[in-house]
């Protein structure tokens, strides 16, 4: 297994992060449905949900019979993954049909299970087409690079955000408002490419995605309340994540997350995502619910 590069090399090229990324998001076989997901060297504290999420569906997809691909994944974050350890990833396969299969995956650390995944595959069919239009945004032209951004905002944790950017291996435009008190629904989209190009396989692209799925997703729910995370007094996790994917589509050139939130309550949101190509192609939906509650107030 390639060992991702370590984000802490102050030499790291766009390259070298985006196969740091590569390797991330590509499991070991240890055993008979057995994985392991390679942890991320020099991380720090909690495992980003979408490494999580494209370890899974990798590991997946690597037990599903040949042209079948991934049509969809719907998973429950339990516990917060620890950057200090490698993630086991245990498969089992429920299904084998004439045109689907299904997969379920127990990801855990320390004995300790921290997210429970189960994913669909389908064999190549055809039949009726349609698809929503892609909203009317700005171009990743026209929008202000993330990285900047969050550099000149996070203040004293500025170590940590400008780390993970470092060394996530991709890149993202943001509308002005993005991190600002003033933002709004209408600033629910981000532009998201890989610093470097990616290899021909499909299945590559789909991990990437994956992974790229749970970025900025559950700040949808802050968005019409005129909040952002950077917001001192907000605890915030993701609880449970869906992505259908509906067409393959290259992560290494920019496609547009949009996302909205259509209700929140009881110290949780509802987000919905969806996934286009420059060109206006709808290439996967996504949909999360995740605990949203003002630091203040104390769980039972």
């Amino acid at each position: 297994m390639t060992e991702p590069i370590n984000p802490l090399d102050d030499d790291i090229t766009p390259a070298e992060s985006v196969a740091g990324l590569i390797a991330l998001l590509s499991p070991e076989q240890v055993g008979e449905d057995r994985f392991v997901g390679p942890r991320k060297p020099g991380g720090r504290g909690r495992i980003f949900g979408g490494q999580v999420i494209g370890q899974a569906i990798a590991a997946a997809q690597m037990t599903a019979p040949e042209g079948r691909t991934a049509h969809s994944l719907h998973a429950y974050f339990l516990r917060g993954g620890d950057e200090d350890h490698p993630i086991d990833l245990m498969v089992e396969r429920d299904f084998d049909g004439g045109s689907f299969s299904n997969r379920r995956v127990i990801a855990a650390q320390k004995g300790q299970p921290i997210l429970n995944l189960t994913a669909s595959f389908q064999k190549p069919e055809s039949g009726l087409e349609h698809q929503f239009p892609m909203p009317d945004v700005k171009m990743p032209e026209d929008l202000l690079d993330e990285d900047a951004l969050v550099r000149k905002l996070a203040g004293p944790k500025r170590g940590t955000i400008a780390l993970f950017h470092k060394s996530r291996g991709f890149e993202a435009r943001v509308p002005p408002m993005r991190f600002s008190e003033d933002a709004g629904p209408n600033d629910g989209y981000i532009w998201l490419r890989t610093l470097a190009p990616l290899p021909d396989d499909p299945a590559v692209h789909r991990n990437v995605l994956a992974l790229y799925s749970d970025y900025g997703l559950l700040s949808a729910a802050l968005l019409p309340h005129d909040m952002v995370f950077h917001n001192r007094d907000i605890k915030a996790a993701s609880l449970d994540h869906a992505i259908w994917f509906h067409g393959d589509a290259r992560m290494d050139e920019w496609v547009l997350y949009s996302f909205d939130s259509p209700w929140a309550a009881n110290a949780r949101g509802f987000t919905r995502g969806a996934f286009y190509t420059r060109d206006g192609r709808l290439i996967a939906s996504t949909a999360q619910e995740g605990l949203i509650r003002p630091k203040s107030v104390k769980s039972a």
